[in-house]
C-alpha cells in the first residue's frame, strides 16, 4: 500500500514535468500506455474482488458448471479493445476526446444525453466500489484477525488517497503490479490447496464419491440454462460496453501496443479466471463441512487462505484478492471523477466561454476522487452480503445504458440523439425497476406493496433482468433512430469520413 502511494506521488511529479496538459494526464495518462501496461490495467479494472471472493465461492457450492458458465470472460479484453479500441482512440485525438462521455457527446450532440450518462457512471460504479470495499475489508478482516472497520480503513483509504494523487497513470502501474500479483497468488494458493487435500487426484474421487452432481455443467439444477445465457451476456458480450474498459482504447500509445494488449490480457485473463474459479473447486479438499458452517460463499476463499497456507504466505496470499478489490476502485474512481469534473463542470465552464486554470482543475479532481471514495467508503462501513450480485447488478446497469448507445452510435450513421436518449434511459429505467421494488418494501410491508414488487421483479423466463433491459433500449434507439431528426452531415462527416 506504501508503494502504491509512493506510485501516485511520483507520477503527479513527472505529469508536472511533462509540460502538456493536466486533463489528458490526469485522466488518460496523455495518450501513452504501451502494450503490456495497457493489458494489465484492463485486465486488473476488469477482475474485481468478486473475480476472486465471490466467484470461486460460487465455484465451490455449484462446481464445474460456473467454470464452464465464467469461462466466456476470457474474451472480454479481447472484445473490448478488438472492437472499440482503436475506433475510439482515433475519435479522441481527432475529437480531442479524454473521456467516453466526450464521444458520446460529440456524436450526438446533445449535452443532456452526455450529462445523463454521466450520472449513471456515477450512480452504478458507486454501487461497484462499495462491493469492492466490502470484499476487500471482509477478506482483509477474515485473514489478518483485524477488525472489518480497520480493513476497510486501511485499504480503503489508501487507494482513495493515490488515485486522487496520482490520477489515471498511477492507477495504470498500479494496476500492473496488482495484475502481477494476483497471477503470482493464484499459483500460491493453487498450490498450497492441492497439498492440503492429498493431491488433484485424491480430492477429484473424493468429488466424484461425495458430490457427482458438481461433474455435470447444469449442476444438478443449480446452473440452468438460462443461467449460462444470462451470464455470457453479462460478463462477456456486453462488457465491450464498460465504460472503465472502453476508456483504456483512448490511453494507449499505438497500434502495436494495442495488438500486444489484446494477447496478453486476453491470456491472462484466460489464466487468472480458470485458475481462481479452478482453486475454488479444489478448495473441497480443504473445506470438507457445509456451506452454513463457513458463513456463505464469500468467506469460502477466506477461509481457505487460512487452513490451507503457511502463517508465514497468508499475508501474501491476500494481497491477491485485495489487489483485485484495489485496482478495481482506483479505475472506477478516476472514471468517475472525470465524469463530474470534466464532463459536467470543465463542459458547462466552457459552454460560457469560462476559463479555468490548470491548478484549479487538479484541486477539484484530486477532490471530486476523494468525496466520491469517502462517500463510498462510509456506505461500506455497513456491508451488505454476496458481493458478486452486487457487482453484476452495477455491471448490467452500465452495459444495458451504454451498449446500443455506443455500439450503433460508433457503426451506424442512421443512429441519432432522440435514438440514443431513449435507449439509454429507457432501457435504464426498466433494469432497476426491481431494485424501485426493493426500496418500497423498505418503506412498507403491506400485501400491495410486495404485490407491487414482484410485478416490477418480472422477467421473461426467468433470465436476467439485463436481457430486458438490453431488448428494451434496442427497441427505444431503433424508434428514435426512425422517428427522430437525422444526425447533422458535419458531425457524420467526423466519425465516418469518406463515406
Amino acid at each position: 500500500m506504501g508503494v502504491m502511494i509512493g506510485i501516485g506521488f511520483y507520477v503527479r511529479r513527472e505529469g508536472s514535468r511533462s509540460g502538456t496538459g493536466f486533463v489528458k494526464n490526469y485522466f488518460i495518462g496523455n495518450h501513452n500506455l504501451g502494450g503490456f501496461v495497457l493489458a494489465m490495467t484492463t485486465v486488473a479494472t476488469y477482475s474485481s474482488v468478486s473475480s476472486f471472493v465471490g466467484g470461486p465461492g460460487m465455484a465451490w457450492q455449484i462446481g464445474f458448471g460456473w467454470i464452464y458458465m465464467a469461462v466466456v470472460q476470457v474474451t472480454a479484453i479481447f472484445l473490448v479493445l478488438g472492437v472499440y479500441g482503436k475506433r475510439v482512440a482515433l475519435l479522441s485525438r481527432r475529437l480531442e476526446a479524454v473521456t467516453v462521455v466526450d464521444i458520446i457527446r460529440a456524436r450526438f450532440n446533445s449535452d443532456r444525453l452526455a450529462g445523463l450518462a454521466a450520472f449513471i457512471i456515477v450512480l452504478f460504479f458507486c454501487a461497484t466500489m462499495t462491493a469492492q470495499f466490502v470484499g476487500g475489508a471482509k477478506l482483509f478482516a477474515a485473514v489478518t484477525g483485524y477488525s472489518y472497520e480497520m480493513g476497510l480503513l486501511l485499504f480503503g483509504l489508501t487507494v482513495v488517497l493515490y488515485t486522487a494523487i496520482g490520477g489515471f497513470r498511477a492507477v495504470a502501474l498500479t494496476d500492473t503490479c496488482c495484475a502481477i500479483v494476483m497471477m503470482v497468488g493464484i499459483v500460491l494458493l493453487l498450490y498450497y490447496v492441492l497439498q492440503a487435500g492429498g493431491g488433484y487426484e485424491n480430492i477429484m474421487n473424493t468429488l466424484h464419491a461425495d458430490h457427482p452432481e458438481m461433474f455435470e455443467p447444469l449442476s444438478a439444477g443449480h446452473m440452468p440454462l438460462t443461467l449460462y445465457l444470462t451470464q455470457w451476456i453479462l460478463v462477456g458480450i456486453c462488457t465491450i460496453a464498460l465504460p472503465q474498459s472502453v476508456v483504456r482504447g483512448i490511453s494507449y500509445k499505438d497500434t502495436k501496443g494495442l495488438h500486444q494488449a489484446m494477447l496478453i490480457g486476453t491470456v491472462v485473463v484466460g489464466f487468472m479466471n480458470i485458475g481462481i474459479n479452478f482453486t475454488g473447486i479444489l478448495a473441497h479438499g480443504v473445506l470438507t463441512g457445509p456451506l452454513e458452517s463457513y458463513g456463505g460463499v464469500d468467506n469460502i476463499i477466506p477461509k481457505t487462505i487460512v487452513t490451507a497456507m503457511p502463517p508465514s504466505l497468508v499475508g501474501f496470499a491476500i494481497i491477491g484478492p485485495l489487489a483485485a478489490s484495489i485496482s478495481t476502485i482506483s479505475g472506477l474512481l478516476i472514471v468517475a471523477s472525470s465524469a463530474i469534473i470534466k464532463d459536467v463542470y470543465l463542459h458547462a465552464k466552457k459552454a460560457n466561454g469560462e476559463r479555468v486554470s490548470d491548478k484549479k482543475l487538479r484541486l477539484l479532481s484530486m477532490a471530486a476522487t476523494g468525496v466520491i471514495g469517502v462517500l463510498v467508503f462510509f456506505i461500506a462501513v455497513t456491508p451488505p452480503s454476496l458481493i458478486w450480485i452486487i457487482n453484476m447488478f452495477a455491471f448490467g446497469g452500465l452495459e444495458t445504458a451504454f451498449f446500443w448507445v455506443l455500439l450503433l452510435g460508433l457503426f451506424w450513421r442512421k443512429a441519432n440523439k432522440a435514438g440514443a436518449i431513449l435507449a439509454m434511459a429507457g432501457g435504464t429505467f426498466i433494469y432497476v425497476l426491481p431494485m424501485l421494488g426493493k426500496m418500497l418494501l423498505l418503506l412498507t410491508s403491506a400485501e400491495w406493496a410486495t404485490a407491487f414488487a414482484e410485478a416490477l421483479n418480472w422477467s421473461p423466463f426467468g433470465l436476467h433482468r439485463i436481457v430486458l433491459g438490453l431488448a428494451v433500449s434496442l427497441i427505444c434507439f431503433i424508434i428514435g433512430a426512425y422517428k427522430g431528426k437525422p444526425t447533422k452531415e458535419e458531425t457524420l462527416a467526423l466519425f465516418f469520413p469518406g463515406k
